[in-house]
């Protein structure tokens, strides 16, 4: 299987400044998550940082990953991967993987399983995963993101709001359909990644705030692969930041 490992990192973040720099034991975050995948058993995807600044691209030269320079100005993440296809000259059947700069405890098994799952289906333009919510709590979490699937196991619809909603036991996790929280970990071909940031912006896009649902409302299709294990947690917040590199420390001892 080949494929290519895009991640995008931006010095720019509300909650925590230049957050692809944070040293977590000596290293760049983004750094960490470059190396993460790398880790991957019987598999070695190309990988590539979608950089907006020189820092980054040199952080990442100085320690050996691959790293181009992007626009400053894109809207969002899905511009930069685009640029980025067009800076690498791939081509348009090609696979990509859509890593954030931001896990650096991304399981590199589950990169690998978004990649061959879009190249096994052929009628889906993009891939991600999800994993079976367990609690009452995270159910009904507006930040934790759900979806559902047909039986094909392809994402009927993401949400904010519990879906699918219990009507008879509203206060209880759903007995017929199984829970799934999203992973923000996407896989894409990479002409329909060239398509996607042209597409007008869908109504529940905008109502959601999940830009995924774009797709979706302009009836691309997406594959879900639904995992055993929960993700790493990601970095958004100095106390997250605090976690990780505690995590990193224990490593080394």
């Amino acid at each position: 299987m080949t494929f290519t490992v895009l991640i995008p990192a931006r010095l720019a973040s509300t909650r925590l400044p230049n957050k692809p720099l944070a040293d977590i034991a000596g290293v760049p975050m983004v750094v960490r998550v470059a190396q993460r995948v790398l880790t991957l058993a019987g598999v070695t995807p190309r990988v590539v940082v979608a950089a907006d600044s020189l820092e980054i691209v040199a952080a990442c030269q100085a320690h050996g990953v691959a790293a181009v320079l992007t626009r400053m100005d894109h809207p969002s993440g899905s511009d930069r991967l685009a640029e980025t296809c067009d800076l690498l000259g791939l081509q348009d059947d090609e696979i990509v993987v859509n890593v954030q700069g931001d896990e650096p405890l991304i399981d590199p098994a589950l990169v690998a399983a978004v990649a061959d799952l879009l190249q096994k289906t052929p009628q889906a333009h993009m891939s991600t995963a999800a994993h079976a919510i367990d609690s009452v709590a995270n159910f009904h979490n507006p930040n934790v993101v759900k979806v559902v699937l047909d039986a094909n196991h392809m994402g009927l619809y993401f949400s904010r709001a519990p879906i699918a909603f219990p009507r008879d036991t509203p206060t209880e996790l759903p007995r017929h359909a199984q829970p799934l929280r999203h992973i923000g970990i996407y896989g894409y071909r990479v002409g329909f990644l060239r398509q996607f940031p042209k597409l007008c912006q869908a109504p529940i896009e905008v109502t959601e705030s999940l830009e995924q649902l774009r797709a979706l409302w302009h009836g691309y299709r997406i594959a879900v692969f639904v995992t055993e294990h929960a993700p790493g947690a990601g970095v958004d917040t100095p106390e997250d930041l605090a976690r990780v590199r505690q995590h990193f420390a224990s490593l080394a001892t």
